[in-house]
């Protein structure tokens, strides 16, 4: 039986691509613009309610402007 069970990267992901949406003054729609992808995945990802593809991670850091590990950093790990 297979479980729904988010991991912790999920969300590490979700609270950085809100975080660096909203620095950039962003809403989800321009996001969802910019990584042409629909609004709707911008939003559930940042609810934590989506597991996002490698590729659709990689179109949403470009569309941020930043690197894909960016994404991935746990903000409260350790700085490297």
């Amino acid at each position: 039986m297979k479980v729904d069970r988010p991991s912790p990267l999920r969300r590490i992901i979700a609270d950085n691509v809100r975080r660096l949406r909203s620095e950039r003054g962003l809403s989800q729609e321009e996001l969802a613009d910019r990584a042409n992808l629909h609004r709707t995945n911008i939003s559930k990802l940042e609810r934590k309610m989506h597991a996002i593809s490698i590729d659709n991670l990689h179109w949403i850091a470009a569309a941020l402007g930043v690197p894909t590990e960016e994404l991935i950093r746990d903000p409260g790990g350790p700085a490297r």
